[in-house]
């Protein structure tokens, strides 16, 4: 078992000025956004639970974190004009590399984390930091034969890297005599591990047959599949201490890799999931943000205003110069085609991305595992279902009113078996972790390709025989329509099950009832953390109409972040909190008899 080595080494106290920059981040001292605060947090949260002792498994190697940075400051500039012949890492730079490099696991010594995902506006130096990084994990990591992959959707833009790679090696007589290291036309060698370090890309047809230590993606925005994501990911099975190394700059795609990673972090980054071996961080211009009222505390970030731009340039005025970033402020202001380019390359900003609906931190609040069956027992209950057939979630949901008003619900979710045989779904692959919610107990799964409808219509009636249910609502496509009209053949006065259309003015209220609950936290609102019912509050957007109607709905049709249990909460909600025409009938009927009198 392995343990910290608290004595740094190397030419300044790197240590201590990424925790410096952490701590100035969190108190506010250096202008940062939302997703830097948060992983700035992060850090000094786990250097606080490791403080507590090794039962949480992992340890910061003070001597490791100072290694790399000793290490990239011996190598050259290649490109640019400086002020020093070898590199000089800034707070950020240094923040990233003792982090991800000085994290490490009580049970062998090796990194925590296995992947990294650094998001920054361009001109941010992350193409020379990274050379850096491929350098050092093919000479320094004790690694034998490693090997350092490269990729990008073309062997130019893998170019961007590499070449760096190359002339820093070339520069670097010292390292070239302490390690082997012999630089090629197409690769670097290291004769004292036999590794290597090259190059591949989405087009070429020799992806295959590698087993890399380290895997660089360069500008993940430009991929159009995730082929070569999955091809380097896939190839780290024979490795003790692998790195997905991702380096990028915002997009427009919201349904490919590159998001579903960023999305995935952010969802690590506020505690919808929790992942130790993944290391994330966005530099970008902040959204709005409201607190838990609803009220705006934070307008969104004006583009042009020159005090926003270092979030998404943490060295502004190093790289890229103040006067780039206003001439291209500049021609943004005056062309509107330039515009897009200035939000998505200058500020990091994803102009195809939407607002979330729901505060997740005061969706997280409202969280009690304790809530239990037996809390539905005696309360008037609504049943809500959206029913899926092939590839995807069927959810079912039991909610109710509590003797201090509280909205309380508890989910089930169902998924066909054959999802988790495709590749797309495999350990770590996907949106969510679909396999661990399976073994946790938070994910069914019904045999076959489709979801077995008649197992989940047999829960619902579970439900309706075991509680006081008022009324079952589902979407209104045929499967859940005929369910509907078997329920209503078997159990109550024939309307016991009914459809709820997905329209604006069907949904309006109860989207509005439940986003007013979260708002107002724990004493409004109460669910069993379910992490998929979790996952999919963190998904959900809102279009919202001029009429005052919202809709909540998923990012983008072919999106893969489900929103099914918040539709099937809705679909619960709604009866609950609208008058039925029996009601509306029985009241008729009484000011009738008053009338009389």
């Amino acid at each position: 078992m392995a343990g910290a080595r608290n004595q740094g080494h190397g030419a300044r106290d790197y240590t201590g000025i990424g925790l410096k920059y952490a701590k100035d981040v969190v108190a506010g001292r250096i202008v940062a956004c939302k997703w830097v605060r948060l992983s700035c947090q992060r850090h000094l949260d786990d250097l606080t639970k490791a403080k507590k002792g090794k039962g949480w498994g992992f340890y910061f190697d003070r001597w490791s974190a100072d290694d790399i940075c000793d290490f990239v400051e011996k190598l050259p500039h290649v490109e640019g004009q400086w002020k020093t012949p070898s590199l000089h890492l800034e707070p950020p730079q240094i923040f990233i590399l003792t982090t991800v490099f000085g994290w490490r696991r009580h049970e062998d010594g090796k990194r925590r984390f296995s992947y990294a995902y650094i998001e920054m506006a361009r001109k941010g130096a992350k193409s020379t930091l990274t050379a850096g990084v491929g350098l050092y994990c093919l000479t320094c990591e004790g690694e034998v034969g490693p090997q350092v992959i490269v990729g990008a959707t073309t062997g130019e833009q893998a170019g961007k890297v590499f070449k760096p790679m190359q002339k820093m090696a070339r520069r670097s007589p010292d390292l070239q005599e302490a390690f082997g290291v012999t630089v090629w036309a197409r690769s670097i060698t290291c004769a004292d591990n036999d590794g290597y370090a090259q190059t591949i890309n989405s087009k070429g047809s020799t992806q295959d047959g590698h087993n890399p230590h380290l895997g660089i993606l360069d500008e993940l925005h430009a991929h159009k599949n995730r082929e070569l994501f999955d091809v380097i990911k896939s190839a780290f099975g024979a490795r003790t201490n692998p790195l997905m190394w991702i380096i990028t700059t915002a997009g427009f795609d919201p349904n490919g890799v590159c998001y579903e990673q960023r999305t995935y972090l952010t969802k690590v980054l506020e505690g919808v999931f929790e992942a130790d071996h993944f290391f994330g961080i966005i530099f970008t211009i902040d959204d709005e943000e409201v607190d838990a009222d609803g009220n705006v505390i934070r307008l969104a970030d004006n583009p042009y205003d020159e005090k926003v731009w270092i979030k998404a340039n943490p060295m502004l005025g190093i790289t890229p110069s103040w006067k780039t970033m206003r001439g291209d402020a500049k021609d943004a202001q005056a062309s509107p085609s330039s515009e897009g380019n200035f939000l998505t390359k200058n500020l990091n900003r994803w102009l195809s991305g939407h607002s979330r609906w729901l505060n997740i931190a005061q969706w997280l609040k409202c969280a009690d595992p304790t809530l239990d069956w037996k809390d539905f027992e005696g309360l008037d209950c609504w049943v809500g279902g959206d029913l899926a057939d092939k590839d995807d979630i069927t959810a079912l949901v039991l909610a109710a009113f509590d003797a201090q008003d509280r909205l309380i619900f508890k989910p089930m979710f169902w998924l066909p078996e054959a999802v988790l045989e495709s590749p797309n779904h495999a350990e770590g692959k996907g949106p969510a972790p679909y396999r661990t919610w399976v073994k946790q107990g938070h994910l069914h799964l019904t045999p076959g390709d489709w979801v077995d409808h008649n197992v989940v219509e047999a829960k619902a009636v579970e439900w309706i025989e075991g509680y006081g249910v008022r009324k079952a609502t589902f979407d209104q496509f045929a499967a859940a329509q005929a369910m509907a009209s078997r329920i209503n053949e078997n159990h109550g006065d024939g309307a016991l099950a009914g459809i709820l259309h997905k329209k604006a003015s069907a949904v309006t209220d109860p989207a509005k009832e439940l986003e007013a609950r979260v708002k107002s936290g724990p004493s409004r609102l109460r669910h069993d953390g379910n992490p998929v019912m979790n996952w999919m509050a963190s998904n959900v957007v809102v279009s919202r109409r001029r009429d005052e109607t919202l809709l909540p709905i998923k990012e983008s049709q072919m999106s893969p972040n489900k929103i099914d249990g918040i539709d099937a909460l809705v679909n619960a909600i709604q009866p609950a909190i609208t008058p039925t025409e029996t009601d509306a009938g029985m009241g008729d009927f009484f000011n009738s008899l008053a009338g009389a009198a």
